[in-house]
């Protein structure tokens, strides 16, 4: 993605296309290319030891083609990384090609995904404590780096990941289960590249950046248990085989834990994260002369819900109340939720992310305020499952919606955010963008 911020000067006067640029600034702050070189750990001795690149995420493409950009050309590199389908970045002309990106399913697994997972464990197979393994990791990798439970196959592995996508539960949660439900995940990468070194670059996705819980934390330890598991499955009512109630209650599917002799000598750099993608837009737009104010990089919540916490913050400062002077920008970051509602039968299926979500509650709950703009779509460039980022709410949101027959309350009972935005030509459509430091939310007050 080209610089953004030169750009962002000629458009204080249309709205929309600002809160665009301030997208693309704290996406391109959170680029592979333009963060991981600081991170990157020297060669091993090329008469001892290699060194195997593995990795699994939406930003994994990009990640491997900054690690082959930046590695040193006489330093022998090779390796697997996945990622999604189509989120493979375009090879910059005269890179040469070491690792190999081959892509999979995301948000649900597929055969593809299964048959990548395999593959990276294969490869861990004969290394030695000369050897240097550099796991690439980022969001989506739960679901691109799939390789279930013994006595799991994968359609019920899809099966309980639809379940979870539509349940509500965070991304702390899923990805416990997704953890104790796989051979791969959970520390079990590392654990299978012993006793080679493992160096962790990943790139943040959660609340709280903790990378035991970023694409389920494939190479460090983990605190959860299979009590905790066990009683997501019973609190968001997911259904399984007795089989896995029965593994998990025993703990034959425990994962290995802080203080394992398996992670001796191992680092984990943190290269990209939600918070630093906001300070960026932030920044950009303080050199405007706007206020500029971060709420939290780590908002989490039904997705409507938050959007009413925001539109009560940005109605105030609308009015000159509150904490935030105008003119000014609330941003925020984090994971919200959308909890799928049961629908009548026969009634088309919602089209949407949490991103579209929120903006649909935001709309509801500013009804028009004005003077009030806002952006939320989800730094990877895929709201959800659909073509599109996000999705902006303007002061006459509602109104343009009404003059289409389209109502909103509507649209939110069916969690149906690509009906509603599509019409209005608001949609924020930008292809994958090879980073994912989940959702960017920015409110302009003028």
């Amino acid at each position: 993605m080209q610089d953004a911020q030169p750009h962002i000067s000629s458009l204080t006067q249309d709205p929309s296309a600002f809160l665009k640029a301030l997208y693309d600034v704290a996406v391109q702050r959170a680029l592979p290319l333009h963060n991981t070189a600081a991170h990157l750990p020297a060669p091993p001795d090329p008469a001892k030891g290699r060194t195997l690149v593995l990795g699994a995420g939406k930003a994994g493409g990009a990640m491997a083609q900054a690690v082959e950009a930046l590695w040193p050309q006489d330093a022998p590199l090779s390796g697997l990384v996945v990622t999604r389908y189509g989120h493979t970045p375009p090879r910059p002309a005269g890179l040469p090609a070491r690792i190999e990106v081959v892509e999979a399913s995301h948000p649900v697994p597929d055969a593809a995904g299964l048959l990548a997972a395999e593959r990276i464990l294969e490869l861990t197979k004969g290394l030695t404590a000369d050897d240097l393994v550099l796991c690439l990791i980022s969001g989506g990798g739960s679901s691109l780096l799939t390789l279930p439970a013994d006595g799991i196959s994968l359609q019920l592995k899809q099966d309980i990941n639809r379940q979870l996508l539509a349940s509500g539960a965070n991304i702390s949660e899923m990805n416990c289960l997704r953890k104790h439900l796989s051979r791969i995940k959970g520390g079990r990468l590392a654990a299978a590249c012993a006793p080679a070194r493992v160096v962790t670059l990943t790139i943040s996705d959660v609340p709280g950046d903790d990378p035991s819980i970023i694409a389920s934390g494939p190479t460090v330890p983990d605190a959860s248990t299979c009590a905790d598991a066990l009683a997501i499955l019973k609190r968001y009512a997911i259904n399984v085989p007795d089989s896995v109630l029965q593994a998990l209650q025993s703990g034959v599917w425990e994962t290995p834990k802080p203080g394992s002799p398996v992670f001796v000598g191992h680092s984990v750099h943190m290269i990209a994260t939600p918070q630093q993608s906001l300070e960026a837009a932030a920044a950009a737009a303080r050199e405007m002369g706007l206020n500029a104010y971060i709420l939290s990089d780590e908002i989490e919540g039904e997705s409507r819900e938050v959007a009413k916490v925001h539109a009560a913050l940005a109605r105030a400062a609308a009015k000159g109340l509150g904490p935030f002077t105008k003119p000014c920008v609330i941003l925020s970051g984090g994971e919200t939720t959308v909890t799928i509602k049961p629908q009548p039968a026969g009634t088309p299926r919602g089209r949407g992310g949490r991103a579209g979500e929120f903006c649909m509650g935001l709309a509801e709950a500013l009804q028009g305020q004005p003077g009030v703009w806002a952006l939320a779509a989800d730094t990877d460039g895929i709201d959800g499952i659909e073509d599109n980022a996000g999705a902006q709410v303007t002061p006459d949101t509602l109104a343009r919606a009404a003059e289409k027959g389209l109502k909103v309350s509507e649209h939110l009972q069916r969690n149906d955010a690509y009906g509603f935005f599509e019409p209005l030509g608001d949609l924020v459509i930008t292809g994958p963008t090879h980073t994912n430091v989940n959702d960017f939310r920015a409110i302009l007050v003028r």
